[in-house]
Order: C-alpha cells, then structure tokens, then sequence
C-alpha cells in the first residue's frame, strides 16, 4: 500500500512542469546520508531536481522529505508573491507591524494554522543545532530574545531562501558558523 503510493507520487512529481531543468549530473553529493522514516522509496532530491533545477536541499535545514512537503504546500511556481517579503507575510512568519503615531505599537507575528510554516519552523529548531551561518544567527537570537523568537526568525530566512532558489535559481552556499560570527562582531 505504501509502495503504491510511492509511485504515484514520483510518477505526478515526474509530470510536473519540467522548465528550466537540468541535466542530473551536476547534482552535488547528499550532506546526510541517514534515511528518515515514512520516506519515499524513490529518489526525490532527484526527482526534484529535475522538475526545477535547482537543489533544495542546498538550504540547511531543509532534507528531501521537508523539501517534498514545502512544494507540495506551496507549489514550484511561486509568481503569485512579488517578492519574498510577500511569501514570508503570506506564511506569518513576518511581523506585523502596528504603527499609530510615529509610535510602533505591536510587532508580533500573526498565529498561523499553515502547514507549510509549521514545517518550516521545524527546519528551524533543527537548524539550531548545526554548526552553519543559519546556527549561528539561531543561538544569537535565542539567546538574546528568547527560543520562540528564535524559531519564527530562522523560519522566515529559511523561507526567504526556499523562495529564492524556487523563484529566481539561486544557489545556497553556507559560509558557516564562524565566518557569521565574525562577521557579527565588525558590525
């Protein structure tokens, strides 16, 4: 039952719209090589990359599965956001600002029911971990202003980045933790 669904997953992600696609040889080697539970049985770092070109996985945090769960929530053509302010207002994962007077009055972020901005805030907490530039800004963030703060603004960078790489073919490259705090301290 569950190979039935796997294929049927990779034969309608195999029917998607496949412009702007590239040849599979240019695909760089997995970080992880662990195999999560419930994942496909096919290839979808591959099969995605068909479909769009670009490598999702790239962006820390985001494996194939979480990948897979992103498009299919957001979908591959995201022109219906201008910019990635847009998409990141349209998750709640951008503050809302409530400005009377010159005075900014509230700056919280909107309560979401997404799934999408679930997921994301997920590659968040697991991005916390890791020794990456993305790490680096989470650990700084929670200490300063608190876990949950941390969370929602990892999750809208990580969001900024899935709509870079998906709108306009951009390639992530982590500069890592050190080369982020250093850059930190100058500022």
């Amino acid at each position: 039952k569950m190979l039935d669904c796997d294929r049927k997953l990779e034969v309608l992600i195999s029917a998607l719209n496949t412009k702007g696609a590239r040849p599979v040889g240019n695909l760089a080697k997995p970080r992880v090589k662990t195999k999560q539970v419930n994942t496909p049985t096919f290839d979808v770092r591959t099969a995605l990359y068909r479909v769009r070109g670009v490598d999702l996985t790239e962006i820390h945090g985001l494996g194939p599965s979480l990948a897979l769960k992103l498009i299919g929530e957001c979908g591959i053509d995201l022109t219906a956001w201008p910019s990635a302010k847009h998409f990141t207002s349209w998750l709640c994962l951008a503050p809302g600002n409530k400005i009377s007077g010159g005075k900014v009055l509230s700056s919280r972020t909107r309560r979401s029911s997404s799934r999408a901005a679930a997921l994301l805030r997920l590659a968040a907490t697991t991005v916390g971990r890791s020794e990456t530039a993305l790490g680096a800004f989470y650990r700084r963030l929670s200490a300063r202003a608190g876990k949950s703060k941390a969370v929602t603004a990892t999750a809208r960078k990580i969001a900024v980045l899935f709509y870079n790489t998906l709108r306009h073919g951009m390639s992530y490259k982590d500069p890592g933790a050190d080369q982020y705090e250093q850059q930190y301290r100058s500022r």
